[in-house]
């Protein structure tokens, strides 16, 4: 199991849920199951509205997570991720901070994500 952490200026309080490890659904879903309020349009990665940073909380190095397609366009165009984080993610397993939470699978570590 993992905690999950969501926190935002929206948010009277920090909210900690567990997802469930082997759980493939998103970290969109996570929220919406919790009705932590993520900003979502389309749910399908095309949009953007669902930009999340997401921090590791363990001392360890983030488990390496492939970016989807969508992810890399969406997050480069609008300035959160730079072509070096891009590289760094497909070729050392280094997450970038900033995801959409529609594309996110959450895995078997604790995060906070920021919103």
């Amino acid at each position: 199991m993992a905690n999950v952490t969501f926190t935002s200026p929206i948010m009277k309080k920090d909210l900690t849920v567990y997802a469930i490890a082997g759980d493939t659904s998103t970290l969109l879903a996570l929220a919406k199951a919790n009705k932590v309020p993520v900003e979502f349009e389309c749910e399908n990665g095309e949009c953007g509205s669902c930009q999340v940073q997401v921090s590791v909380l363990s001392g360890n190095a983030p488990y390496g997570v492939a970016l989807t397609q969508k992810e890399k366009t969406v997050l480069k165009l609008a300035g959160k991720i730079t072509a070096q984080q891009i590289e760094d993610a497909e070729t050392k397993d280094m997450p970038p901070p900033w995801r959409l939470a529609c594309q996110f699978i959450v895995r078997n570590e604790d995060i906070v994500v920021s919103f």
